[in-house]
């Protein structure tokens, strides 16, 4: 049985072996957790796999003093319980919005910085490759996860969250310009 601390400096090197065996050994107990507190199998599985992107993304930056068992496990608690304080904020805003409907009635300068932002959105759609503006949009606008659009496009799931990646980075520095 190798340590933890020879598998973490293993993955810190590239070793791509060895992160694809941490991953089918973790991958489903760390789902089952994310399960029991988002509720939802997909979502948990879209926490769980976003964690082993962002850890492969990240390995040479990786510092892991704990378990390694253990700092998955707080990783994908934490990814959790982020997402749903972020999903009770937008529950929130809702509310509010639809309590006060004529505190909110768009201006003309509403609308056209809407305008502004829809027109600055196509443009980066438009600038980024053909498959990886498709993904963005079958995943943003058409709301379908990742293993779903794995399967409708014939891809696997890494590639689909490469894409998501590469496209993320696009609209966050584009939109950083603004």
């Amino acid at each position: 049985m190798i340590r933890d601390s020879e598998i973490i400096k293993r993955i810190r090197k590239g070793d791509v072996r060895q992160f694809e065996s941490l991953f089918r050994s973790s991958y489903v107990s760390l789902v089952r957790y994310a399960k029991t507190i988002v509720k939802d199998h997909d979502t948990a599985e879209e926490i769980v796999q976003d964690l082993f992107f962002r850890l492969w993304q990240d390995r040479e930056k990786l510092k892991i003093v704990s378990s390694l068992n253990g700092y998955l496990f707080r990783a994908v608690h934490n990814r959790c319980l982020h997402l749903l304080q972020h999903l009770r904020v937008i529950e929130n805003y809702t509310q509010k919005m639809s309590e006060s409907p004529a505190e909110n009635a768009e201006s003309p300068g509403d609308i056209l910085n809407y305008k502004e932002l829809q027109a600055k959105i196509a443009d980066i759609l438009d600038a980024l490759p053909e498959r990886c503006g498709k993904i963005f949009c079958m995943n943003r606008f058409e709301g379908l996860k990742y293993h779903e659009i794995a399967e409708k496009l014939s891809i696997s799931v890494k590639t689909v969250e490469a894409n998501m990646g590469r496209a993320l980075k696009e609209f966050r520095k584009a939109l950083a310009e603004c």
